[in-house]
């Protein structure tokens, strides 16, 4: 079975960090570009970043650039997202999501409809 698990959520400070991490299985991770997306309350999912099948290429959502670094272990069929700099605006569910194509394949990663295989999420939450 494909499983991406997602993890490394928590609480956000600002100005603080977190890492993320997708555990990938059931599928041949070295062919799969893996996409990051996150979902807050009331507002529609939004693709944050992606990198390559090979990690040679990474892409990045404008508001998280300079911020967010995704990279890949090939050997550990894991990805990562090293989220700096946080703000109240980074909070919600996180999702990984693999894709057999390239993320800037037609209209790019960012609508998600390129997906192949969809994890759970990791929640990412705001102090109140």
């Amino acid at each position: 079975d494909v499983q991406l698990q997602a993890s490394g959520g928590g609480l956000v400070q600002a100005g603080g960090s977190l890492r993320l991490s997708c555990a990938a299985s059931g599928f041949t991770f070295l062919d799969y570009a893996i996409a990051w997306f996150r979902q807050a309350p009331g507002k529609e999912r939004e693709g944050v970043s992606c990198i390559s099948a090979t990690g040679g290429s990474q892409y990045y959502t404008r508001s998280v650039k300079g911020r967010f670094t995704i990279s890949r272990d090939n050997a550990k069929n894991t990805v990562n997202l090293q989220m700096n700099n946080l703000t109240p605006e980074d909070a919600a569910v996180y999702y990984c999501a693999a894709t057999g194509r390239p993320c800037d394949y037609g209209s790019g990663y960012e609508r998600g409809d390129v997906m192949d295989y969809w994890g759970r999420g990791t929640q990412v939450t705001s102090p109140a």
